[in-house]
Formats: structure tokens, sequence, C-alpha cells
């Protein structure tokens, strides 16, 4: 039997935190009698894939692959996805912004029959427990003001949160539909579920800023633009003669 949940950890040299992010999702799993896989999207050179492989020796539900090289978050969480087998297939931050413990709110979505849950740090109920810099929060609004007049993502609060969560079978429709390999594949795949009518539902979360200063604001930036501005196109291309029919 496939397992009731797979999650992705989509990890860029993590191997400070992997280890502890990992055991916190099992123990998790196993007070909630969860049967799980875990699918570590692994680029860098900086031991993670090494330490996942080694836990792994122990429990075969966990995994490790990716490159030295970075390849982009959207790419690995792609692969994760033409992986897992899960009925439940979703990802989070390896550096735990989102407790695991959350899912319990995604959960009852899901078994309401939701094909898309997600979580937002941007609704009445969400609790920010360490925020990001003003700046990084300015520069979000605006990110988000732009790219819903780019794309006509319509309806959702946050499509930044790495809190995301689909029936196995619509992860692995929109996924193998889905093309950016960087940071801007949450858009992607949230208009990617619009077109083809898959009702997204967000739900407010607990999340906390981890500080990470690796982030590149300016070069960062210019390769969201890069990937944004022709998404829109690229979306109704890849959707083009699909079933359209409405879902749930």
């Amino acid at each position: 039997m496939p397992p009731n949940l797979s999650l992705i950890l989509p990890a860029y040299n993590e191997a400070g935190c992997i280890a502890s992010t990992i055991a916190e999702a099992v123990d998790y799993f196993r007070r909630r009698n969860l049967t799980y896989e875990i699918l570590v999207a692994a680029d860098g050179a900086d031991g993670t894939r090494e330490i996942v492989a080694d836990i792994g020796r122990t429990n075969p539900a966990i995994r490790a692959f990716g490159e030295p090289v970075r390849r982009g978050k959207g790419r690995g969480i792609r692969e994760a996805v033409q992986m897992a087998t899960g009925t439940i297939i979703g990802f989070a931050d390896a550096d735990n912004k989102v407790p695991i413990d959350e899912y319990d709110k995604i959960a009852p979505r899901l078994a309401e029959g939701s094909p898309v849950v997600i979580g937002s740090r941007a609704l009445a109920r969400s609790t920010i427990d360490r925020s990001q810099p003003w700046y990084r929060r300015l520069g979000g609004k605006g990110f988000g003001v732009f790219m819903r007049a780019v794309t006509g993502l319509r309806g959702i609060a946050d499509t930044q949160c790495g809190f995301k969560f689909f029936h196995h079978d619509v992860a692995k429709r929109l996924f193998a539909l889905q093309q950016i390999d960087g940071y801007m594949y949450d858009v992607e795949i949230l208009l990617l579920a619009q077109h083809l009518n898959y009702k997204v539902r967000e739900v407010p979360i607990r999340w906390r800023d981890d500080g990470d200063t690796r982030l590149d604001l300016v070069r960062g930036n210019l390769r969201n633009l890069r990937d944004i501005l022709p998404v829109r196109a690229r979306v109704r291309a890849a959707v083009r003669g699909a079933d359209l029919e409405p879902r749930a």
C-alpha cells in the first residue's frame, strides 16, 4: 500500500538543520499513526545528502537525491513529485519555517476533498513567531501586486509559503506541467491549478523567519522577474487541450 503522505523537503546546503527537521517529521508521523516517506531534494556540497543517506540506512522511508550544483528549488520538488507514492504529496521547508505539526490544520481540508491545501502567513489567524526584516516584507507586498497583475492569479493571499499539499493525482498532474526551476514554481503551480479548475484552499499557519542571509535580493529578484514574465502564456499553452472540467 502507498504511504499516507509523501513529504518533500527541498534543501540547498542545509546540513546544519536537516537531521532535526527529519527527526521532528518522523516523530510527528508516528504520533499521528501516519505512514510516510520523506524525500529530500538536496543540492549543494555541504554534506546534506550524505546526512540523509545515513539516516536512511536505518529508516528506508527516508531518501535523498540531488547534485553538488544548485539546480533550483522548483526543479528539486518537481523531480521529487515524480518519485512520490503517497496518497497525499506535499512539501515543507527544510529549515522548518513551518513546524510539521501545522499539518494538523491541513489534513482536515484534504480529507474534506480539497485537492490543493496550502499554508498561508497572510490570513487573520496566521501566527508569525519571527517576522522577516521590513525590507523583505515591503518587497513581498510589491512582488504580490506585480505578480497578480502579470499572471492573473486570483484569490490567493500568500503564494510563497513553502507548506503545500496535494492529493496524489493532482500533484502528479500539476508537476508534470510545471517548468520553472527556481523560486517562482509556487506561482506557476497555483496558476496551473487555477487554469485546471482545481480549488485551492488556504489555511492560516504558524511561521517563523529563519534569518537566512544567503538570498541575493538583486540577482534573485532578477531571476524571479525572468521567470514570472512569461509564465501566464506558458501555463495557458501547457493546459491547452487538457480536460478543463470543473474539479472539487
